[in-house]
């Protein structure tokens, strides 16, 4: 390796190849970027699809994808306009960048996650190369700083983002009705309602988290029987673990009660509107998952349209997340790790050098956050 090139990791969809291989040492080209050198890269399902060529666009002109969208680095240099980092700043990227399109109200207006014209790019995912390297380079607006007493945890903070968005929508699609109470507290926010979390992976579980310092009584449903690792991580935290296995959804509904909001978070069709079908009077169903594309389910669609209808029901989709969310994720892993410092810590499951990658990214999925550390 020579010193205009690193390590990366990356897919070359023409080849259908996973690889290790040499990628250009990026340099600091507008006032605004910064240098980063990249201590963490978590490893998610969207990680491990691309590698099986589902998805994953190379950047124009380029013939491969670098990998990686959770990321937590330290800043090395800054552009002469950098206003907001320093040297040596912990920081966490955003993933999604927005359209160049002038008649696109959301990216102009620092929105990307609502584009309209969905000509975005996200890093790691869609023609912007990702963060599974050594360094990397980043706008300001793009970064965002994490005190060092997050260093061990930092990495979660993307993926705490996909609760933080869903829920600050709950709240804006809920204020159709008096849902909260009038609380302006966020502890007592979610005070008298129940969440289900439906998945046990490490945004049902940082989910379930957001949901219980918000007030609710936090029931997770997945499929893995008791006893399990996720299953005494959930219990441990103060919410409630039932498998989908051993507890059928009419004795799941016997033990939950009304169910005020679901958080879906496991990405499979059949079980989540199995779940919708026993959401209560007034609730919001947020679907966060994207199943992969298998044969069309039969379902009930008129008694699932009757009761939308007739019980005031609200189901939305999320997608990405804003600052707003970055910042509030930042904030709760604060808080999360004051109440359950030995829980939060087990969502990471093991860390392991970037030589590692076939193994995380090809092979069984285990444990529940698996991370690649660039640390010498």
């Amino acid at each position: 390796m020579n010193k205009g090139s690193m390590r990366a990791v990356g897919v070359i969809p023409a080849r259908r190849e996973v690889a290790l291989f040499e990628h250009p040492m990026p340099r600091v080209a507008a006032p605004t970027e910064l240098k980063v050198r990249t201590i963490e890269v978590g490893i998610c399902g969207t990680d491990r699809e691309i590698c099986s060529f589902a998805y994953g666009t190379p950047p124009t002109g380029c013939d491969y994808l670098v990998l990686g969208h959770e990321a937590l680095g330290e800043v090395v240099e800054i552009g002469a306009g950098v206003t907001q980092f320093g040297p040596g700043d912990l920081v966490v990227p955003t993933v999604r960048r927005p359209c160049p399109h002038d008649h696109c109200p959301s990216c102009r207006g620092a929105r990307q996650d609502f584009c309209f014209t969905g000509d975005f790019t996200e890093r790691g995912i869609k023609m912007t190369h990702g963060f599974m390297t050594e360094y990397f380079v980043e706008d300001q607006a793009h970064l965002n700083i994490v005190p060092r007493r997050l260093r061990d945890v930092a990495v979660l903070v993307e993926p705490l983002t996909v609760a933080e968005k869903a829920l600050a929508q709950v709240w804006q699609v809920q204020q159709r009705l008096p849902w909260n109470n009038g609380s302006v507290d966020e502890a007592h926010r979610g005070a008298g309602k129940t969440a289900v979390v439906l998945g046990a992976g490490p945004v049902g579980i940082l989910g379930a988290m957001t949901l219980l310092v918000s007030g609710f009584k936090t029931f997770v449903y997945s499929r893995s029987p008791e006893p399990n690792p996720k299953a005494a991580l959930i219990h441990s935290i103060g919410a409630k673990y039932l498998s989908c296995e051993t507890t059928p959804l009419a004795e799941f509904v016997r033990q939950v009660g009304n169910i005020d909001l679901v958080y879906e978070a496991v990405g499979v069709a059949r079980f989540s509107f199995d779940v919708l079908t026993v959401l209560g009077l007034n609730g919001v169903f947020v679907f966060t998952g994207i199943p992969p594309h298998k044969p069309a389910i039969p379902i009930e669609a008129d008694s699932l349209m009757r009761q939308v209808v007739l019980m005031n029901q609200a189901i939305i989709g999320t997608v990405n997340a804003d600052r707003p969310a970055f910042e509030n994720a930042i904030r709760h892993l604060g808080v999360f790790k004051q109440l359950w410092p030995e829980a939060l810590s087990r969502v990471i499951t093991g860390r392991h050098p970037l030589e590692n990658y076939r193994e995380l990214l090809l092979g069984k999925a285990t444990g529940i956050k698996n991370v690649i550390t660039l640390e010498r």
